[in-house]
C-alpha cells in the first residue's frame, strides 16, 4: 500500500522547490483539482497549473503546517507565501487540502482558503472591498483560467 502521508510531503516538498513537473507526475492521468481561484480543473489541467505556478512565482514559499492520511482519503494545512504578480503584493495564504489516492497517486484534491483574505492580499482596496462579491470571484478565475489556457497554448 501506498504511503499516502508521503505523498502529500512530496507535494509540497515540489511546490517549494518550484518543481512543477514532479508536482503533475503524482495525479493519476484523469485526476482532478478544485479551488476557489481555478474553480475545477480534470486532467493534465491541473498539472499545467502548478506547472504555470511554480515557474511564475520567483519567492513562493510554502510550509506543510500539518497532513494526515487515513486509507485512500487525506488532509493537509499548507500555507504559501508570495508575491501576487500582478499587482507585486505579498500573499500568505492559509490553505486547507482534501486528498483522495487511487494507485499510489492523487485521484481528487480540493483547495480551500478564504477567498475575501486572499483578495484583500493580493488586490488591495479593491479586494477588500469587493472580496466577497461573486462578481470578482468570477473575474479572478476567468483571468486565471485564461492564463492557464495561454499557458498550455505555449507549451
Amino acid at each position: 500500500m501506498a504511503d499516502n502521508a508521503q505523498l502529500i510531503r512530496d507535494l509540497y516538498g515540489a511546490m517549494n522547490r518550484h518543481d512543477g513537473d514532479a508536482m503533475a507526475a503524482l495525479y493519476v492521468p484523469d485526476g482532478r483539482f478544485e479551488d476557489p481561484a481555478f474553480g475545477e480543473l480534470s486532467g493534465t489541467e491541473a498539472g499545467d497549473m502548478w506547472r504555470m505556478l511554480t515557474s511564475r512565482a520567483d519567492d513562493l514559499e510554502v510550509e506543510l503546517a500539518e497532513h494526515s492520511a487515513t486509507g485512500d482519503t487525506g488532509d493537509a494545512r499548507w500555507i504559501a507565501r508570495y508575491t501576487f504578480t500582478r499587482t507585486g503584493r505579498p500573499v500568505v495564504n492559509d490553505v486547507r487540502a482534501r486528498f483522495r489516492f487511487r494507485d499510489g497517486k492523487i485521484a481528487e484534491h480540493e483547495d480551500s482558503f478564504s477567498f475575501w483574505r486572499w483578495a484583500r492580499q493580493a488586490l488591495g482596496p479593491i479586494g477588500l472591498a469587493l472580496g466577497w462579491a461573486p462578481l470578482l470571484r468570477v473575474a479572478v478565475r476567468k483571468r486565471a483560467r485564461g492564463d492557464l489556457a495561454a499557458f498550455r497554448a505555449g507549451r
